[in-house]
Formats: structure tokens, C-alpha cells, sequence
């Protein structure tokens, strides 16, 4: 190929073709063109990465934000594809990271392998090799044929090199699957993950929402809970997109919730939640609530496109169960989405419960997974059926359309 100017997916001129590979620290090349690996965003050509995942509510500003605040629970990089015939290019994120594989069993199987470990600690630990986001659902940059191809043999090349135990496209929602097939031919095995949710607006008003959406017996209980606030001082709502004069306010909440959560993920900090305020004032919004001048509750969400995706929240749980903060606190987000003609509100996955209650519906997510080894992999392909987390989440059985997990 003539080391000759390039254009991108957005039409911008990238210059020769080796410039992209200036700081790559990984090369290699794929039936449809060459690929690189780079250890940060900041040696990506900005041309390219400002463009990358612009269409996505997590753009590249998102990727900056983990990368540079959440790195100590995992090492991210970048795959940057190129289609030599189109001159096209796709960035896609991924990350290493060591993953217990029990993380999503019940209780019982997860100390009864605790005890194993006493004297093998490293059994069903596994460094894992991801696509996709640490802190979200996976996205691709190009939603196209060759980045699929492209990434799929990049993947195949870059594990002789990395030597991880397990490659894993994590998170992707059911939209990707037929694209996606590309991968299923080549030996990964698919399972569902913890589905996300989703509620359509629909209706004028709240009021309208409860008498169109919610059940008899559940609407009177919402309206109960929301009396007994009459017995407390008033409870008010803020919603801002700079975090920074409220930080050490609404850290200690969400630690109260992270630490009361079955399942545990990556784990949020200061840095994560301010530099999403400087990097994304226009998407991030938190909602402060306070009593009596203290913020007790708050709820990080992003904006994209008509819809309110729901992220993080937190909570003062000596005020939250009487109060009836959860169900406090969505009203209000759902109200304000009304109030400013959104059309759609994603919450992520777990807490089930309300949400069964409160009408969303299940939004598939897949995890594809391939082990380097044929005989291991195939064990993996039977392993996951029972290692899959919505086996042990036996709410999701209730939701009408929890069979388009499994589709």
C-alpha cells in the first residue's frame, strides 16, 4: 500500500498512513488492512480519536475518563483498524483485566470455592483480554462488516503476543448479534449477561405514568411511600453538570451503595466522577437531592440523543429506607425527563426488583467468549452455560420479554 494521505469514517485527511503507527506499541495486519494497539488515547491521531464513538453516548471522552481515573483495577488500550481499500478507520477500546469467574454465582457456590482457594488462590482467576467499555456497555466505533473481520483476526494475532487466558467481548446489546456472527464462526461461544433496562416516555406526566404503567396494588404502595414524606422536612432537587463543589458530599453516598451491592464491579472514585465533569459538560448531569441543606442522595446520568442513560447513584441509607429514597429519587429523574422532552430513560443492569415493578423492559446484552486452547474452548462453551449470571438472577424470569435474552 503507497504510504499516501488517508480519510477516515468522518471525512477528515489523516496524512500518510505510517503516522498512525508512530507511537503504536503493536503492529500487525489483517486480511483487510493494518491494525495497531496503542497504551493510551493521548498517542491516537486527535483527528481520529475525537471522531471515534461520536454516535454513542460514550464517546472518546468517556474512554479518556476511565483510562486516566480507573486504571489501577485494569491496564486499557486501543485497537486502531484501518480498511486499506475505503480508507476508513475504527478505534476500539479494550482492557486487561483479572476476573473471578464466580463473581456472578449465588452465595453458596462463591464460599464453597472461597474455601478451595485457601489453598489454590488463584483458582477461577483468570486474566482476561475485553473488548469493550470497563464501565458500560460495549460499543463499536464502525458498526460494520470489515471492523468485525478486522477485529476478530487482530484479536487471534495480538493474544499470541499478550498470552491471555481468556478473550472476551463484553457487554454488547442484542443489536450487535447478527453482525456479531462473524465471531460465533470462529470459535467464541455467546451467553447473556445482566441485561440493562429501559423505560419509554410515553405519557404527559408522572401522575399519567402511574395509572397507565403500574399495577393497582403497586401504584397505591408508591403513593403511600410517597406520602410519608409529609412527615419529614422537604426534601429538594438540583440538577448540575460540574460535580467539583459537591465531590465530598456525594462520594461517601455512593461508597454506602457500592459496599451494600451483591455483585461488585469497578469501583468509582473521585477522580472518575470530577473528570466526567470536565471532560462532558455537555452530557453529564447529576441530581443532588437535599434535606434540610445536606445532600442525601444523588444520581449520575448522561444525556445522548432524547435519552437519559442512568449510570451511578448514592445514597444516605440511615435516611434511605424510611424515606423511600430509590423510588423517591426516580420520580423526580423521570419527572425532569418529561419536563424536558426526553423520550427515553436506560437504566443498567441489577436491582431488578423495582424495575419488574416499574414497568421497564429488559434490553439484552451478550458476553462472546473464545479460550485459546480448541479443547479448553470447548469446555468454555459448556462451562458458560452455568457460569452465565442470569442463571442466578431468577427475577428476570418475570419480565415479559425475558426470553429475547436467549434469542
Amino acid at each position: 500500500m503507497s504510504l499516501t494521505a488517508q480519510t477516515d469514517h468522518l471525512g477528515i485527511t489523516l496524512g500518510p498512513i505510517h503516522d498512525l503507527a508512530h507511537e503504536a506499541s503493536w503492529t500487525g495486519r489483517t486480511s483487510v488492512g493494518q491494525a495497531w494497539v496503542f497504551d493510551s488515547a493521548a498517542k491516537i491521531d486527535p483527528r481520529l480519536w475525537r471522531g471515534a464513538f461520536r454516535q454513542h453516548v460514550r464517546d472518546a471522552r468517556f474512554y479518556e475518563v476511565t483510562e486516566h481515573t480507573l486504571k489501577g483495577q485494569f491496564s486499557q488500550r486501543y485497537f486502531v483498524l484501518r480498511n486499506e481499500a475505503s480508507g476508513a478507520t475504527a478505534v476500539q477500546p479494550f482492557f486487561f483485566v483479572s476476573q473471578d469467574l464466580t463473581a456472578g454465582l449465588p452465595s453458596s457456590v462463591r464460599q464453597w470455592v472461597g474455601a478451595l482457594r485457601r489453598r489454590w488462590p488463584k483458582l477461577l482467576f483468570l486474566t482476561i483480554l475485553m473488548v469493550g467499555s470497563p464501565a458500560g456497555e460495549g460499543q463499536l466505533d464502525l458498526r460494520e462488516a470489515w471492523v468485525c473481520r478486522a477485529l476478530r483476526e487482530v484479536l487471534a494475532a495480538y493474544e499470541k503476543v499478550a498470552r491471555p487466558s481468556m478473550v472476551m467481548l463484553k457487554d454488547f446489546p442484542s443489536e450487535y448479534r447478527l453482525l456479531f456472527g462473524e465471531f460465533i464462526k470462529h470459535g467464541f461461544a455467546r451467553m447473556p449477561g445482566l441485561p440493562s433496562a429501559q423505560l419509554e416516555l410515553d405519557f404527559a406526566s408522572f401522575e399519567e405514568y402511574m395509572q397507565t404503567k403500574l399495577s393497582k396494588v403497586f401504584r397505591k404502595s408508591l403513593r403511600r411511600k410517597f406520602k410519608v414524606l409529609s412527615q419529614y422536612p422537604p426534601i429538594t432537587m438540583e440538577v448540575v453538570s460540574d460535580i467539583t463543589p459537591y465531590i465530598d458530599e456525594i462520594l461517601p453516598l455512593y461508597l454506602q451503595v457500592y459496599q451494600r451491592a451483591r455483585l461488585s464491579f469497578e469501583v468509582l472514585n473521585r477522580d472518575y466522577f470530577l473528570m466526567l465533569s470536565a471532560l462532558l459538560p455537555d452530557k453529564v448531569r447529576y441530581f443532588l437531592w437535599r434535606q434540610e441543606g445536606r445532600i442525601i442522595a444523588f444520581n449520575l446520568c448522561l444525556l445522548h440523543d432524547g435519552t437519559l442513560y442512568d449510570l451511578d447513584v448514592g445514597f444516605d441509607y440511615s435516611l434511605a429506607l424510611d424515606l423511600h429514597l430509590y423510588f423517591v429519587t426516580w420520580r423526580d429523574v423521570i419527572q425532569w425527563c418529561l419536563q424536558h422532552g426526553l423520550h427515553t430513560y436506560h437504566a443498567g443492569p441489577l436491582n431488578y426488583d423495582p424495575k419488574l415493578h416499574l414497568r421497564l423492559a429488559l434490553l439484552a446484552q451478550d458476553v462472546y467468549a473464545r479460550h485459546p486452547s480448541k479443547p479448553l474452548n470447548l469446555l468454555l462453551r459448556i462451562a458458560m452455560d452455568y457460569l452465565g449470571p442470569v442463571r442466578y438472577e431468577p427475577l428476570l424470569r418475570k419480565f415479559p420479554n425475558y426470553a429475547e435474552l436467549f434469542e
